[in-house]
């Protein structure tokens, strides 16, 4: 079949110019709607449940809200695993799915478990989806902060909205802001009712998070005792506000015919409607709420902040939809940003701080420049082996036609074009099957015309165009094979690795699918199209001169066959013991151009004293001069898709060009290391450095943040926090351990509550009666809304900060006693029912697959992944754990260990299918052994490569082992079929692979060289994402120039001891002389 393709496309070669510019228009446009994003996004498929419950502590958190929820989970079609954590007032549940399931189909489930779980949660508490994005779905921050009204133009004119000459900010509805709190209301009023809402109507947006300021809130600050006065309770001042502030429908009237809408709405809209509110009567006189209490404006509890350049602001996120183009949804949420901009009032600014498409460009330019240079290269590479120009252009034509077609096939399986899809195409790799099929029909046409002694005619170029094409169907089909079967191990990975190198194997497959058709059809019609006129017979000169030199060289391995395959073998023994001394490390680390920092406090720190300390660090980092600036959040956001406590803080260093730095030569290890010198003058902080896509994929995928997270599972957390301590000080004393920590568990200070029941029945009083008082004064009770156009506030009853924070003011509150016919309502000091300790409880719980867990975790720095978990499993081994703890190793080592593991499996089979392929190819196990041991041969080059430059085994260095044995069997799957032709005629073993050695040997040093060249550019890159095709291209380039130089020389020798001669002729085999001559090597 495949015979009659080619045959079809010599004769109707005009038509497959026709079908090949309509594929390629149709790649054009496909390319074109490809997503991009700078590394394919690793994120497992999970649902976090967020639940916000302001009355518990961490404890009571995971026994009514967390355990609920999480048993509810159980059982889910496609459930992996879940995990937890509990704090103070909040719980995450993140459940986690199987690859293979759908994520709507997995909402759809948990929302039907939590409908089932509200019933077992306490009253007011509603657990609530996240939304849906993954860990590369913050694709644009932005701040919202005042502009300075002291720079030079600012416009500060009283009586206009804006900066006031008094310091105050004049809103455009007239509310004049005085004090800070309202002031970073306003701004956050601004974020949420007039930027979210438009953000939101991007598409692909799965949501805006927004973190710092204040939630606006009418505040109403109750007098203690003037409440006391009147005999009014804290409780009945905030029923009687809900009270005054209705709104009911009233139906229809009728009159005159027509129909009138009968509106009856009490609601309250101003400061001063609420503070005539009325609350009770006392003798006939109403008591308003000016008469018990202070309304003003003010702000919520909040348990995150935002800071930039050490000073409060807003910042918003865009969360991009699970599966969006990151690049065009960055790029379509900063145009809007910036039309929003201009509708802002005066004096606000919204600044865009950090946007994914930079780094996503940054990644697509330095692939783009490597596939071009790389191409480039191979062009060049042709034109010099081939020596003919048009054989050379058509050759190079197929790296674009198989780019083209590549993307109508990454589109149909959902491949996104990023770093690792893209980064290990070789387009020298690509055109190997066509530069066979090409330099055969270059060979036979000048070995025909030789023969003739004159120039061929059309029916006579014709057909030695389609024998040149037949005569290579066996070694291309099963070549192609080959390499397809190398790839195939990238697709049974799952998982992260599975996420990571599954879209790589998928492209590469595709380019080498279209370029095995092109082959078969496009390059035999274009050789026939334009290798007309006369063929050169001379041979390249340095092809010359190279086949000159490796003739005596060849001779000495048909002589010496065992010494030279002695020497074949010492070369393998030495790879191998070299192996073993290299570093192992998942994938290099892409460097994301910018530094994520997290600031991390004692538990006891509140939000206020931790946004002061983090305005420091914000101010030692920006005076390094290749900061551009820094931005930080402190606690957590609304979303809470990222529930951090409010001592933790992380910062985002977004840097300069390198172009701008004092030192543009110098690596970002050393950066990190003075900016961490630095920050140890800041007491009271410890730091972990990383960068911010890679914060969020570690969190995401293990719930850690960590390179190495090693996980303690029990049941006591006061044990289990002491083993983990001893375990992180092992952990610091190991070479290359940076930023170890424990997981805060403890040390949240608490002040406990205690309710005397004896007192509480003596005065009358029920219990509720009391706790009411303490929650509606603590914590603060709503009390109702106020609506300001479509915006909507609340109105909270809570006692003013100076009055919470004094225990003894707290004591001196009243409870009011029943009422009586004796005379005005009684009071009594909440201190003779309640006493109030302070004691140090739980700071967070957390849990995995319902166990309690406690996480030590580490980067590593300087040293490889593997060698610092392997010296770390012995170290740690040595401790001492409590009565049913056990530990688990996760964290990247995590998905080393699995891809390892799976590689161990995986590979070994392919290389029997391999071998498989090879006896089918060749029809003898001797012809086909001999060819298979190019493999080590060629994988002992890879290794020498890694071990002179110093790089670790990483699993993308992997894939360039794996892309080495491919192409080493192609090269002898090449010779051998060259040999095997000349002994199914009769000749002699000798000569019959002295002679295939020699007419095969411009193929071999093409199929070598031309991969080689091609990833020369990724070798030597430098720009953004270099760092990760590094190890990939080094070994193949390192592989390939070792396996051409043993298939030249080693593989002839092995044939001479393995192969018979006077092979059967089979049928299809096609003689390549002319007349009883030997062929003529000619151009």
């Amino acid at each position: 079949m495949i015979s009659r393709l080619i045959e079809l496309a010599v004769k109707a070669r005009w038509a497959v110019m026709a079908i090949v510019l309509i594929v390629a228009g149709i790649g054009v446009y496909n390319i074109m709607r490809l997503p991009i994003d700078a590394v394919p996004d690793i994120t497992n498929r999970q649902v976090q449940i967020n639940t916000v419950a302001p009355s518990f502590g961490p404890l009571d958190v995971e026994r009514l809200v967390t355990y609920p929820v999480e048993t509810a989970m159980s059982g889910i079609v496609g459930l992996q695993s879940t995990r937890s954590i509990s704090r103070n007032g909040f719980s995450q549940v993140t459940v986690v799915f199987a690859d293979n399931v759908d994520i709507y189909f997995a909402r759809q489930q948990v929302a039907e478990r939590l409908t089932q779980a509200r019933e077992s949660l306490p009253d007011g508490v509603e657990p609530q989806m996240g939304p849906i994005s993954t860990g590369l779905g913050e694709v644009l921050m932005w701040t919202v902060h005042y502009a300075d009204p002291n720079t030079e133009g600012a416009r500060v004119e009283a009586g206009q909205p804006g900066w006031q000459p008094d310091g105050a900010y004049l809103t455009v509805e007239g509310e004049r802001l005085t004090d800070p709190v309202a002031q970073a209301g306003y701004l956050r009023t601004i974020q949420d009712w007039m930027i979210r809402p438009q953000m939101r109507s991007v598409p692909s947006v799965a949501g805006i998070d927004s973190i710092g300021g204040y939630e606006k809130q009418y505040v109403v600050e109750p007098d203690a005792g003037a409440l006391s006065a009147y005999g009014i309770s804290f409780s009945e001042l905030a029923d009687a506000l809900e009270r005054a502030n209705l709104s009911v429908g009233a139906n229809f009237i009728q009159q005159g015919g027509e129909s009138f809408l009968v509106r009856a709405d009490a609601r309250i809209r101003t400061l001063e409607e609420i503070s005539e509110a009325v609350v009770a009567t006392r003798d006939g006189v109403p008591i308003t709420v000016r008469d018990v209490a202070n309304v003003s404006v003010g702000g919520d509890l909040r348990t995150g902040a935002a800071t930039s350049g050490g000073r409060e602001v807003v910042v918003g996120t865009v969360l991009m939809i699970t599966g969006g183009n990151s690049r065009t949804v960055a790029a379509a949420a900063a145009e809007r940003l910036e039309q929003i901009r201009q509708t802002l009032p005066p004096g606000i600014v919204a600044e865009v701080v950090y946007d994914r498409s930079k780094l996503v460009n940054a990644t697509i330019a330095t692939v783009e420049r490597n596939l071009a240079e790389g191409a480039l290269l191979v062009a060049v590479v042709l034109f010099l082996l081939l020596g003919n120009v048009r054989a050379a252009i058509i050759a190079t034509l197929i790296i674009p036609l198989s780019m083209l077609m590549t993307s109508i096939g990454m589109n149909v399986f959902g491949v996104s074009g990023n770093l690792m899809s893209l980064g290990a195409l070789d387009f020298g790799l690509i055109v190997d099957g066509s530069v066979i099929i090409i330099e055969n029909c270059l060979r036979r046409l000048s070995e025909r015309q030789h023969h003739e002694g004159r120039l061929l005619t059309l029916p006579e170029r014709l057909h030695e165009t389609l024998e040149a094409g037949r005569e290579m169907i066996k070694p291309t089909i099963f070549g192609q094979m080959i390499i397809f079967l190398v790839f195939a191990p990238l697709l049974t990975f799952s998982g992260v690795e599975g996420k990571m190198f599954s879209p790589m194997a998928i492209t590469l497959m595709l380019a080498l699918a279209a370029a095995f058709v092109l082959s078969l059809t496009f390059v035999p019609a274009m050789v026939a199209l334009l290798i007309r006129g006369k063929v050169a017979e001379k041979e390249v000169k340095a092809i010359e001169i190279a086949r000159n030199r490796y003739e005596p060289g060849l001779d000495y391995s048909l002589r010496k066959p065992k010494t030279v395959i002695a020497g074949g073998v010492a070369v393998f023994v030495i790879a191998g013991a070299l192996f073993f001394t290299l570093g192992r490390e998942f994938i290099p680390q892409l460097d994301e151009q910018d530094i994520a920092i997290q600031a991390v406090r004692i538990p006891s720190t509140s939000l206020q004293q931790s946004a002061a300390m983090q305005a420091r660090v914000e101010q030692l980092i920006s005076e390094f001069p290749e900061v551009a600036f820094v931005f930080s959040k402190t606690g957590t956001a609304e979303v809470a898709s990222d529930p951090m406590p409010v001592n933790i803080s992380d910062s985002f260093v977004i840097l300069k060009p390198r172009s701008e730095w004092p030192n543009p030569n110098e690596p970002k290890p050393e950066l990190i290391a003075r900016m961490e010198a630095r920050l140890s003058q800041l007491i009271g902080n410890s730091y972990e450095f990383t960068q911010p896509i890679q914060m969020r994929f570690n969190e995401l995928i293990a719930g850690v943040r960590g390179d190495v997270a090693i996980k303690l599972y029990g049941e006591d957390l006061t044990e289990m926090s002491q083993a983990a301590g001893r375990i992180a000080a092992v952990l610091q004393s190991i070479d290359g351990a940076a930023d170890v920590k424990v997981e805060q568990t403890g040390g949240f200070p608490t002040l406990d509550v205690r309710f005397d029941r004896d007192a509480i029945a003596r005065y009358g009083l029920s219990l509720q009666d009391v706790t009411d008082t303490v929650a509606t004064a603590m914590g603060g009770r709503e009390a109702g809304l106020v609506f300001e156009g479509d915006r909507r506030f609340d109105v909270v009853v809570r006692l003013p900060e100076a009055v919470r924070d004094d225990l003894d003011a707290v004591g001196a509150l009243p409870v009011m006693l029943p009422e009586t016919e004796n005379g005005p309502r009684a009071s009594i000091p909440l201190r003779e029912v309640a006493t109030f300790t302070f004691s140090e409880g739980l700071n967070q719980v957390s849990r995995e697959n319902g166990s309690r867990r406690v996480v030590v975790q580490a980067n590593v720095r300087g040293r490889d992944l593997g060698s610092f978990v392997t010296e770390a499993q012995r170290r740690v081994s040595e401790v001492s754990l409590p009565t049913g703890a056990y530990l688990v190793w996760g964290g990247q080592f995590e998905n080393l260990q699995s891809a390892s593991q799976r590689m161990s499996l995986i590979v070994p089979a392919c290389f029997v299918l391999i071998f498989g392929i090879l006896y089918m190819a060749l029809g003898t196990f001797r012809a086909a052994g001999a060819v298979f041991t190019a493999v080590p041969l060629a994988l002992a080059g890879g290794v020498y490569t890694l071990f002179l430059t110093g790089m670790p085994f990483s699993i993308s260095a992997a894939v360039g082992f794996i892309c080495l044995a491919g192409v080493a069997v192609l090269n002898g799957l090449v010779v051998m079929t060259s040999i095997n032709s000349r002994l199914d005629l009769g000749m002699p073993v000798d000569e019959a692979i002295r002679e295939g050695m020699i007419e095969k040997f411009r193929a071999v040093l093409m199929t070598g060289i031309v991969p080689a060249i091609g990833f020369v550019p990724m070798a030597i890159a430098h720009g953004t994402g270099a760092e990760v095709q590094k190890p990939l291209a080094t070994v193949v380039i390192g592989g390939l120039i070792t396996a051409t130089l043993l298939t030249l020389f080693v593989l002839p020798a092995i044939c001479r001891l393995m192969l018979r001669s006077g092979h059967r002729a089979r049928e299809g085999e096609m003689p390549t002389v002319y007349g009883g001559q030997a062929p003529a090597q000619a151009e």
